[in-house]
């Protein structure tokens, strides 16, 4: 009996032995999933977090395509310069090589999750969402480099429109100026006239009368003397002083269109009608003592 009683009592410790071992074995794999527990929560509060400021660098992305398309807007309509046209150029290179590092960064995360024992639905649709967001803003920016180079291509032909219109404008003037430097010339030459007035002994000398025994007088004939005559303009000849007490026209000249006047005791000619007066000839030549 004594027997049975001390194999009951070591039978006993052994359970309560066995029974203590398994509560620590417990208790330290309910401390262990708790670490691991707070360990995947801090990774996936940390992913969220990334997530979020993502979410603010796409949104401030947004509005840098924004801008540099209101800027592109403005400069199509108003005309860039080359410095404009580079900077935008700039701006667009820094957003979509932005944007790369951005898909880079999500692509991170995304594998983050999917090795992580969490299953965030939210997370992943705001991934897919973000993704979707990137997509958009690197087309938007192809886009926009497609319109700056196309942009660019209509400045050149319209630069080329330019300066074939300010060539041609130049050869317009050119020939303009020409024309008119012609016309002047051809309306100062129809309008220039050739007088003398000189002693019937001078003329004689300069060949410009001839005349001789029983023959008629002969007025500008053959090769008489050019330079003795004084140029004049027939729109600004109006009174000719004669320095003489007496003077007679001898080229034809109608007899209405001029008078012979005196000026203070010596003659002077005063051209009444200049259309008139030199109607038939460009020469007046003045007979005086």
């Amino acid at each position: 009996m004594k027997k049975l009683f001390i194999m009951a009592l070591a039978a006993a410790a052994v359970l309560s032995s066995c029974d203590n071992k398994a509560k620590e074995e417990a208790a330290a794999q309910q401390a262990a999933l708790q670490a691991a527990s707070k360990q995947e929560l801090q990774v996936a509060v940390a992913d969220r977090d990334s997530l979020l400021s993502l979410v603010n660098d796409i949104s401030a992305g947004m509005d840098q395509i924004k801008r540099l398309e209101n800027i592109l807007s403005v400069s199509n309509s108003s005309g860039e310069s080359a410095s404009q046209r580079a900077q935008i150029r700039s701006d667009i290179a820094a957003i979509q090589a932005t944007l790369e590092q951005r898909r880079e960064q999500l692509a991170q995360l995304e594998e983050k999750l999917n090795k992580s024992n969490l299953n965030n639905a939210n997370l992943r649709k705001t991934i897919e969402t973000l993704r979707g967001q990137i997509d958009s803003q690197s087309a938007e920016i192809e886009t926009l480099r497609a319109n700056l180079d196309e942009a660019k291509a209509k400045i050149g032909t319209l630069n080329q429109a330019v300066d074939s219109l300010n060539t041609t404008v130049t050869t317009v003037t050119t020939e303009r100026d020409a024309a008119q430097q012609e016309s002047t010339e051809l309306n100062n030459e129809l309008n220039t006239c050739y007088y003398v007035a000189a002693s019937s002994k001078e003329l004689k000398e300069h060949k410009i009368l001839e005349t001789g025994f029983l023959r008629k007088s002969k007025l500008l004939k053959g090769n008489f003397d050019q330079s003795f005559f004084t140029t004049a303009d027939k729109r600004t000849l109006t009174v000719l002083n004669l320095h003489s007490k007496k003077a007679k026209v001898l080229t034809n000249q109608p007899a209405g269109s001029y008078e012979i006047i005196d000026n203070n005791g010596q003659k002077a000619l005063r051209i009444l009608n200049p259309d008139s007066f030199w109607a038939l000839s460009n020469y007046l030549v003045i007979e005086i003592d």
